[in-house]
């Protein structure tokens, strides 16, 4: 009889492991609020290819033009590597 501290090995081990992606979210450089159409249209596109959002993070997201940076958010996505 199996003792109940033990653990199957099914519930031990993942099947496979997972890729990460990180894209920068950003409006522009006045300051304007963040789409949240284009927002769901950018998760969308990368969900056709398999990635999943894992994580969002508001952050100060460097600009091509200047030293400044601007808010912006870094979605975190994830998928499993094949």
């Amino acid at each position: 009889m199996p003792s109940d501290t033990q653990e199957s090995s099914t519930t031990m081990s993942t099947p496979y492991t997972f890729e990460y992606k990180v894209v920068t979210f950003r409006e522009s450089l006045i300051g304007d609020a963040l789409d949240s159409d284009k927002l769901e249209k950018v998760l969308n596109k990368h969900a056709e290819d398999g990635w999943a959002l894992k994580a969002i993070t508001a952050a100060d997201v460097k600009g091509r033009i200047g030293p400044g940076a601007v808010e912006g958010l870094l979605l975190t996505l994830e998928r499993p590597r094949v």
